[in-house]
């Protein structure tokens, strides 16, 4: 099953007993039926993890006047792939959660009608990837990495991995899970990464050396962090044994919010130089109903306020310079300044070639 950056930090609080808040004015699976221009209804369609807070989304209705009601569509890749199939008729007025492997997809086949969104300006250029037609809108990034278990770490007086080549190392021989690039989003972005850093014919040579060197691949980000990896809450309870996973840069901050008493330090670590960036995106879909609201619906996501209340309510970073990050994730979370990226156009154009050959390499 294919996981956002929101998913799995969600599915982690889940997997810590902790009952994610449900961030939606109205969440409804139903489509928007006969709601139109002059409704004050806005239909936000998104894959299961979108979140924010009751109180502000009550303020974008103070706001503006509309309420927003949320279409929950499974996880990103299968969100998408309904609006594909319901293009110019679609279930709402703005999609959220097309990421940066997925943004050539949804605007290849035309989804979105250009909007540029009021505050522009304050957002991050580095994440404005259809800067030129304002197609989408970036609301938010996030990055996958390796991830580390302090704990086995220190008791082995074992130094942790920092980058990619460090995981070819025979210390760290046998310690590694990550998820399937097939089925799974980090698993992707894990692969993603490699070809980044070491090249579209460099990254077999590298995974071929990593299978080598022991590591497993299991089907979801679900398995690899609660079942296998024995630095998270879940793994504890598996009786886990791999210190080192592929996951998120958020996770250490929730591993503290949901433990319970909370420690003073994570219990995991982030290998900074393992780490691929994911932007998140949100447009005006093509035939939207209320296209009036669906402007105003994107102008807030990029406002101080929606992106000041997104770190705990969805595990990820703001996009808007001004915003601040609350100090659950500045004090636990890790800063990564060099990111591996892929351009969209590069992904869409070698994404499916890419997969098959991993999967002859390091699966099959």
């Amino acid at each position: 099953m294919n996981t956002t950056t929101k998913y799995a930090a969600t599915a982690l609080a889940a997997a810590l007993g902790v009952t994610a808040l449900a961030g939606c004015g109205g969440s409804d699976d139903k489509a928007s039926g006969g709601e139109g221009a002059g409704s004050k209804t806005v239909t936000l369609v998104s894959h299961d993890s979108f979140n924010a807070s009751d109180a502000v989304l009550k303020a974008f209705t103070k706001e503006t006047g509309y309420t927003v009601k949320v279409l929950k569509s499974g996880d990103a890749g299968a969100a998408l792939n309904q609006e594909i199939l319901t293009k110019g008729s679609p279930r709402g007025d703005v999609f959220f959660g097309a990421d940066n492997t997925l943004l050539s997809r949804a605007l290849d086949h035309g989804l979105f009608t250009p909007y540029e969104a009021k505050g522009l300006d304050r957002v991050e250029a580095g994440t404005q990837l259809d800067s030129e037609q304002h197609r989408v809108t970036p609301v938010d990034t996030g990055d996958i990495c390796v991830n580390y278990d302090k704990k086995y770490f220190a008791d082995k007086k074992l130094d942790p991995p920092k980058s990619f080549d460090d995981l070819l190392k025979p210390a760290y021989k046998n310690l590694l899970v990550t998820e399937n690039a097939a089925t799974s989003s980090p698993g992707l972005g894990f692969l993603l990464g490699t070809v980044a850093t070491y090249g579209e014919t460099g990254y077999r040579d590298y995974w071929k050396q990593l299978k080598s060197n022991g590591v497993k691949v299991v089907d979801g980000w679900e398995q690899a962090y609660n079942e296998e990896f024995s630095g998270s809450a879940g793994g504890k309870k598996a009786k886990a044994d791999r210190p080192l996973v592929v996951s998120y840069a958020s996770s250490p901050p929730v591993e503290v919010l949901y433990a319970d008493p909370q420690p003073t330090e994570a219990p995991t670590g982030v290998a900074t130089g393992t780490c691929f960036r994911q932007i998140e995106f949100a447009g005006l879909l093509d035939g939207a109903k209320n296209e009036a609201g669906g402007k105003a619906l994107l102008d807030f996501l990029i406002s101080k306020q929606f992106q000041e209340d997104m770190p705990l309510n969805m595990f990820v970073n703001p996009v808007v310079k001004d915003a601040k990050l609350p100090e659950l994730f500045t004090k636990f979370g890790a800063t990564v300044d060099k990111p591996a990226t892929v351009a969209p156009e590069k992904i869409a154009k070698n994404r499916e070639q890419w997969v098959q050959s991993w999967s002859s390499l390091v699966v099959k």
